[in-house]
Order: structure tokens, then sequence, then C-alpha cells
């Protein structure tokens, strides 16, 4: 009898560990290839810190990373996710302005800020501030986990020198998502691409320039194709965060869900680290490519900004038909840049 409740003993005790050690397979999928700050941070940072606070709960993950394409293009992150093929995503919500209108707010109203950590905050605020965009999450199958940056600011490369704003006339130019809006009105042709395809697109003569970042242009090597680096400024906007599918997140254990969030915010900072550490030497990669930096015109930047038709406030009020809080949205905006000390050229909210 002794050896009988022995043996029951212990295979209650081995029942009980296993039942309370578990595994969680998660493919975790980014459009972009790893030579990106924002996806080598999701093998460098984010899995590392869930990991890390995972330790000890009797819970761990299986991590599956399809990165560059190999799951999903860009801007495919979303539907990969939603569809329950990945479970989680680094979500470039700037490529998919339809399903995350409100998460653009920063793409719609170009020369705010160049602060990246600043333009994530106010967006994230709002987030915080209206239902809908939080319902943009839900309405995609999806739960938000944190992560949210903005990347450097935009500046524009192109095969030709750009001295004065009539330089792009007739000038086929690359942008991303709501970005092709940002030449509107200056007699270029916007083409609606991403960073991924600009070195080829410049190469084969699709475009003649692309609206890109120093980060990103770096690793990239556009200067290769397009070695007219010129600084415009058209702002750091809001461009991504990560998120989950929400059928798998919702039958998580409270201590992985955490671990997900904190591993999400730990990414952030990196990200934002990243950007400060390779900022500089991302201009001396750019000349050694064969870039030729300068900096528009004061004068030429300011016709930039007149000349642009008020896309934003057109947004806006598109959005309210809808039945989302656009108009509500830009001017909460354009007063959280102006409280936080910006000075945006254009009062997009007002005109």
């Amino acid at each position: 009898m002794k050896k009988i409740l022995l043996a029951t003993s212990a295979l209650f005790l081995v029942t009980s560990a296993s039942a309370y050690a578990e595994e969680f397979d998660v493919t975790i999928v980014a459009g972009h290839p790893p030579i990106f700050i924002w996806v080598k941070n999701l093998t460098e940072t984010f899995i590392p810190e869930v990991n890390a606070a995972l330790d000890g709960t009797g819970y761990s993950i299986n991590w599956n990373e399809a990165y560059g394409g190999s799951l999903a293009k860009v801007g495919g992150e979303n539907d990969a996710v939603a569809s329950g093929i990945a479970q989680i995503a680094y979500n470039p919500t700037l490529f998919n302005p339809a399903l995350f209108p409100l998460q653009n707010i920063a793409y719609v109203a170009p020369f705010s800020s160049n602060d990246p950590r600043l333009t994530t905050k106010i967006v994230e605020g709002l987030q915080e501030e209206f239902p809908a965009m939080k319902a943009a999450w839900e309405d995609n199958e999806q739960v938000y986990l944190g992560g949210g940056f903005a990347i450097d600011s935009y500046q524009i490369f192109t095969n030709f020198p750009i001295e004065k704003l009539t330089d792009l006339q007739g000038r086929k130019i690359c942008a991303p998502g709501p970005a092709v809006n940002w030449v509107k009105g200056t007699g270029a042709v916007p083409v609606s691409s991403s960073l991924s395809e600009y070195y080829n697109s410049i190469q084969t003569g699709i475009c003649e320039g692309a609206i890109n970042f120093a980060t990103a242009a770096a690793p990239g090597g556009l200067a290769e194709v397009a070695p007219y680096m010129t600084i415009v400024d058209f702002g750091a906007p809001y461009a991504a965060a990560l998120s989950a599918n929400i059928d798998f997140y919702s039958e998580l254990p409270d201590e992985v869900k955490a671990a997900l969030h904190k591993g999400a915010e730990a990414y952030s900072a990196a990200v934002f680290a990243d950007q400060d550490d390779t900022i500089e030497t991302a201009y001396v990669k750019i000349r050694a490519d064969g870039g030729n930096v300068s900096k528009l015109d004061e004068v030429e930047r300011a016709k930039w900004v007149s000349v642009l038709p008020n896309v934003p406030l057109e947004w806006a009020t598109q959005q309210d038909k809808a039945g989302l809080p656009g108009t509500e949205l830009l001017t909460a905006f354009m007063e959280a840049l102006r409280e936080a000390g910006q000075n945006p050229p254009r009062a997009w909210e007002k005109e």
C-alpha cells in the first residue's frame, strides 16, 4: 500500500509539472530583411527579452523567425498575422493606410517633427485617447503589443541634383505609403513603392529618386544609384509597432502576455538607441557609396511646403465621413506638436 501511494504521488508530481511546463510555437514575421534595425532588433532584443521574462515561469516559446519576405512581403505582415499564418508581426502600419488610417496621422501631416521619440510619444498618447485607434487593431484580428517607433526624418535621394523646387518637374519619385502625397504640387510624379524596392526601381528607371531616411538608405546602398541626398526634413513619422493574432493572444497565460509586452517595450527602446548610434555612421556610409549630401535652401523648402495641397484636411474630412474622428485627431496631433515646442510650418487643421 505504501509503495502504491508513493508511486501515485510521484505520478501526480510528474503530471503536474508537465501540465505547468508548456511551450508555445510562435512565428514572428517581417517583410524587410534583418539589415534594417527594426528587424535586427526582433532577433537581438524582442525575442531575448521575452525569453528572459519567461524564465522560471514554466512557460517558453519556440520561435520561428520569418523575415525578408520569406513568409510575407512588406505590408503583408498584417494579413499574415490576422489570418493566423504568423502569430506576431512587426506591423508597418504606414503600408496599410486603409486598415490603420488614424495610426498614419504623422504621415498624413508632413513637416511636423524631426524627433522620432516625440512623434512616437504623441501618436501612442493619441491611441490611448481615441478608442477608434485601438479598435483598428481588433478590427484586424490583432492585439497591439507595443514596440511602436518612428523613423529618423525623411529626406530625398535622387540620381539628379536638386537645388530648387523646379528641378523636380516631371521627375518620377518613389515614396512609401501616404508619403506619395509629399510630392504633390511640386511637378514631380509620385510612384508608390517601399524601401526594399527603391534600389532596383531607380537602377531600372522606374523612378529617378526616392523619399527615404538615412538609417535605411545606408544599409540598402541607395546612394550607389541615387547619389544626390537632399536634406528636406519631411519629418519623423510613426511607422510601425508589434502586434499579435488576437485568438493566439487570448489563449495565452497571463505570464506569457506580460512577457510579450515587456519584450515589445525593450524592442522600441533598442530601435531608438540604434537610431542614435547609427545616424552619423549612416551619413558616412552614404558618402562612401558616392553620395553627395546637401541641404535644400530654406526658401526652396518653404516653397515645397506651400505648394502642397492640404491633403491632411482632405484626409480628415474623409475620415469624418467614414465615421472616424479625422478632424478631431488632426487637431489633437497638431496641438500636441505645438505643446511639445514644435513649430509646424503649416497649420493643416486650420486652413
